[in-house]
């Protein structure tokens, strides 16, 4: 039986956020009280302004919700290294909430007891980061926050959407996953007026409100969220058509690129195609790039014009200098 107070206070409070619910005579039984303490403990919870609610059903229950303010959490010595490691990740990547990451790894290392930062310090000295130009739009954190919830909790949602060609629309939706893709994030849900599966931008979404009703989830075509939305991106209209056949092994290109594997198609053991169209050509410029081997392309003109400009641009550039004949210098390898 946990006799001491603050410790089984403690205890209880670790219990409740490690479940959506639990019954008085599970909890009851977890700490080995009666019923009676449970909800006394309960009520001093409450007090303390934690948001504890009440649940109906055969003998009811209890579940930590979402209050006001956030509440102090407890976590175990995993969870808390796992938290600290994954938010340097996310501070030096472009996930589009970088300083929101800086302030609560600053906020749990203060908190960290001495064994466990010294864990997390070793793991930052031992690791780097190589940070790019952010070109991808930045991620509201309250908004990725509310929508994994709803994702969680299986509860629609509505919200505007602005779509690629700039028109706005209102959207009542069934969310189910959050994929990150390319410095973007993406929302997939069941549209419940449309009966059917829709992805939405996150950086397109604005007056996101929870409607309070649950849903029983479709089951996602494939039961792959992330490949069924690879393959979407990947089949979308694009501004500019760009396909290359390749001289190499489909499997072999997918290993060299970053095109996404449903623009990969094999056409041989030895050939394959890549479909690198986009709305930006510096980015077909780079998919290209990174291909490494021969191909011929068929693209539109606008693609052959700035890849032939590229062209120019580097083939000036490579020629020497006055004063700096070609082979003339030691040359750093990377």
């Amino acid at each position: 039986m946990t006799t001491d107070l603050p410790a089984r206070m403690l205890r209880l409070l670790s219990l409740l956020q490690t479940r959506r619910e639990w019954s008085g005579t599970e909890l009851a039984e977890r700490l080995g009280v009666t019923g009676r303490t449970i909800r006394r403990d309960i009520d001093r919870l409450r007090d303390l302004g934690y948001p504890v609610e009440g649940t109906t059903g055969h003998a009811g229950g209890y579940r930590l919700a979402s209050g006001t303010a956030m509440p102090p959490l407890l976590l175990d010595d995993d969870e808390a290294i796992a938290t600290a490691v994954a938010l340097r990740t996310a501070a030096g990547n472009l996930t589009g909430m970088e300083e929101t990451a800086l302030r609560a790894l600053a906020k749990l290392e203060q908190v960290l007891p001495a064994r466990l930062r010294t864990q997390v310090a070793a793991v930052q000295q031992a690791t780097a980061t190589i940070g790019w130009e952010p070109r991808a739009p930045r991620v509201d954190p309250e908004l990725l926050g509310s929508l994994a919830a709803a994702c969680r909790d299986h509860e629609s949602v509505t919200f505007d959407y602005t779509t690629r060609h700039g028109g706005c629309a209102a959207r009542r939706t069934e969310p189910h996953h959050l994929i990150a893709s390319g410095g973007l994030w993406y929302l997939l849900a069941h549209d419940t007026d449309k009966n059917d599966w829709r992805i939405y931008r996150l950086d397109r979404i604005s007056n996101l409100a929870p409607t309070r009703h649950r849903f029983t989830p479709h089951p996602v075509p494939g039961d792959d969220p992330a490949a069924y939305v690879a393959d979407k991106i990947a089949t979308a209209p694009t501004r500019y058509r760009a396909i290359a056949t390749v001289q190499a092994p489909a499997d072999t290109v997918r290993r060299r690129t970053w095109a996404l594997p449903g623009r990969i198609e094999p056409l041989d053991e030895n050939t394959c195609t890549v479909d690198c169209s986009s709305n930006y050509l510096p980015g077909i410029a780079q998919t290209l790039a990174a291909l490494d081997t021969d191909y011929t392309l068929d693209a539109d003109s606008h693609v052959i014009t700035y890849l032939r400009q590229e062209a120019d641009r580097l083939h000036r550039a490579s020629k020497p200098r006055a004063g700096h004949q070609a082979g003339q210098g030691p040359v750093e390898q990377i």
